[in-house]
């Protein structure tokens, strides 16, 4: 099988795992979202180090400079507010508005590049944010309030991103240090709670154990198939792949948890896939340009 198609196959693989995370997390209850976050931080520890164990592969610890750790450091609290967020999201009930936030999410990351990077939009990049926000609007006046779950899990994400891409430490390697620094206090809560007898770990059969500590590969294993996905296929590949997860969250909101979809919400979500359609379309029209400059390039030079 061709690599690239080989990729294709592993960044289709991670997308669909993240767009079904909504079905997992309530399998959780009665555990709380901090504890569900906790033994997620834990558990994925757990299962980077094993992956790092069999591909006897640590000589990268002594490479890691202070810069990147306290990049990373600020990534894992990033991230932690994120993964909070989401599940919290998600078991109370509020699938869409979190698949709303991974809608936005390419709209925040190209918003955070001009902030941070002093990066200049092209025309039609700023009608995708415009419409972008313009859909916010409308949410807002739908739900009587801002879309504020859906525009932290977008920011969080967007500077998570910003982070990592700051660091450049490979995916499983930054994995094994966020969650490295997380785990104290993930251990320390936890204890407490078994402590004061309001956690759930041990006291609700081996089936629940078994989905606690789940919650560590199915963050790790998603993460692996995006990494073999992110060396195998273009990134204008790895963006049009990114909307299958929250296509399907969105999907699991309104089919499974039959949330409410007046027809309001309805349009502020269409505008939101109106603006990633422009968006997208302008990223796939620009890369399309840059390919076919390139190849024209060495005739040019030999006239």
């Amino acid at each position: 099988m061709p690599e690239s198609r080989r990729g294709v196959l592993y960044g289709i693989a991670a997308y669909m795992m993240w767009g079904l995370f909504p079905l997992y997390w309530p399998l959780l209850k009665p555990a709380g979202a901090v504890e569900i976050l906790a033994h997620r931080m834990v558990w994925s520890l757990v299962a980077v180090l094993a992956i790092l164990g069999v591909r006897r592969h640590w000589s990268w610890i002594r490479s890691i400079t202070r810069r990147q750790l306290l990049l990373l450091t600020l990534a894992a609290v990033v991230i932690s507010t994120n993964w909070g967020m989401y599940i919290y999201a998600v078991n109370t009930g509020h699938v869409v508005e979190s698949a709303l936030g991974y809608f936005i999410n390419p709209l925040v990351s190209v918003l955070l590049g001009v902030v941070v990077f002093r990066e200049r939009l092209r025309p039609w990049q700023w009608a995708a944010v415009g419409l972008g926000a313009v859909a916010v609007l409308v949410l807002a006046f739908d739900y009587g309030r801002l879309p504020w779950i859906a525009l932290v899990l977008a920011a969080s994400f967007g500077t998570y991103g910003l982070v990592k891409k700051a660091a450049q430490v490979d995916a499983t390697e930054s994995l094994t240090i966020e969650t490295l620094v997380l785990l104290v206090p993930a251990l320390g809560y936890l204890v407490v709670l078994q402590t004061n007898g309001s956690g759930t770990f041990v006291d609700h059969g081996t089936a629940h154990i078994a989905l606690l500590v789940g919650a560590g590969l199915i963050t790790a294993i998603p993460l692996l198939c995006f990494s073999a996905a992110a060396i195998r296929v273009p990134l204008t590949v790895l963006g049009l792949l990114q909307y299958i997860a929250p296509v399907l969250q969105f999907m699991c909101g309104v089919l499974i948890a039959h949330e409410t979809m007046p027809g309001s919400r309805w349009v502020g979500f269409a505008i939101v896939w109106l603006a990633l359609c422009v968006f997208t379309w302008d990223g796939l029209r620009t890369a399309h340009a840059a390919r076919r400059e390139a190849r024209t390039a060495p005739t040019l030079e030999t006239v």
